[in-house]
């Protein structure tokens, strides 16, 4: 059986918006989690990745 995709939460939610700037899965996403299939979990976990790329890169930027 495959491997479970783990969830990118790290309990610390901090919703700015629709965007979770801790884990960076939108609100959408936040809610699905438990129902997505294994490719919607991994495709998730890849944009989440991104977003947080992202957001360090701003948090940089600002300091």
């Amino acid at each position: 059986m495959a491997k479970d995709v783990e969830n990118p939460c790290v309990s610390l939610c901090q919703l700015n918006s629709e965007l979770c700037v801790s884990c960076g899965r939108t609100r959408e996403e936040i809610r699905k989690w438990r129902g997505m299939k294994r490719p919607e979990k991994m495709a998730t976990v890849q944009k989440a990745a991104t977003r947080m790329k992202v957001i360090a890169r701003k948090k940089g930027k600002s300091q």
